[in-house]
């Protein structure tokens, strides 16, 4: 939970909303057991479909730079769904 005199920031929301899409993929680790979690496609849809509605829902009333945050994660995240749906894994980032 962030301090008292920590802001929790637009792009900050954004990104944790994208870190839990990454766990629904199973890119992240089970903290616990240290283990690869299983996808889950329907969770990483939710956060896609989440992101979606507060792009719907905040049009105009982002700075340019919180639009271009929100448009690149919805982006990465539905290709990375599609690669995922389809059994392909998408080339590694650089």
């Amino acid at each position: 939970m962030p301090e008292q005199n920590e802001e929790l920031t637009f792009a900050a929301f954004v990104l944790s909303l994208a870190t839990t899409a990454a766990v629904h993929f199973g890119d992240l680790a089970d903290p616990q057991s240290g283990k690869p979690a299983e996808p889950d496609l329907n969770g990483a849809s939710q956060m896609i479909q989440i992101l979606t509605l507060l792009e719907q829902k905040t049009r105009g009333n982002l700075t340019i730079e919180e639009r271009q945050l929100l448009e690149q994660v919805l982006y990465e995240l539905r290709m990375r769904y599609v690669a995922a749906a389809s059994g392909h894994t998408p080339p590694a980032e650089s």
